[in-house]
């Protein structure tokens, strides 16, 4: 039988909770054999102060998924790809035989009009998209949610999606995880002191 495989893609800088979160909720709601996690080498999206080395990324995000069948992957930089869309080609034509679903949370489903060639990914593979907290109300009205309106499956259905034919996506009101990778990063960041010089 096919590998059913979900990708959750990311600066994972610094992976946290939400992404274990996501993983575990997707093995489990998508009927999912492994999810692997695509650390990205440099989200052309981001810059790359603030960004910490690649190595220790993707070592951090491995220590933290700590699961049988979540997967710490270096693929997009031994692909050689930086954005999504080339990814996908690159692994459909690496790994022909498996079902892959792209994971993502609400958050990122509002930003995916700034992606290259976005629509081409919902082409591509079928996209679970997951609850996050304040976000759902906005990712629901997102360029994305407009254009593939039909191509919508009930969560009910979800464990069927890595079987569909794309384009097929689903948004599952999952329990909510609070965790960000920025609050994360602003919490570490070493704070100035305040002077105390006499004016």
């Amino acid at each position: 039988m096919p590998r059913r495989i979900g990708l959750l893609g990311g600066s994972f800088n610094p992976a946290h909770s939400g992404h274990r979160h996501i993983s575990l909720e997707a093995l489990k709601r998508l009927d999912l054999d492994a999810v692997w996690w695509l650390v990205s080498p440099q989200n052309p999206l981001k810059g790359k102060r603030g960004m910490a080395a690649f190595a220790r990324r993707l070592a951090a995000a491995a220590a933290l998924a700590d699961h049988p069948r979540i997967e710490v992957l270096d693929l997009e930089a031994r692909l050689g790809t930086r954005y999504t869309v080339d990814t996908l080609a690159a692994l459909r034509r690496r790994f022909p035989h498996a079902r892959f679903v792209w994971l993502m949370g609400a958050d990122i489903l509002i930003q995916l009009r700034r992606w290259k060639r976005w629509p081409v990914m919902f082409d591509r593979v079928p996209v679970a998209v997951f609850a996050r907290p304040s976000y759902c109300q906005r990712a629901l009205a997102a360029a994305a949610v407009q254009r593939f309106r039909r191509h919508r499956v009930a969560p009910g259905a979800a464990r069927q999606l890595a079987s569909m034919v794309p384009p097929a996506w689903t948004f599952l009101p999952v329990r909510l995880d609070p965790s960000s990778a920025t609050a994360i990063r602003t919490s570490r960041a070493p704070r100035r002191k305040k002077s105390t010089a006499l004016r």
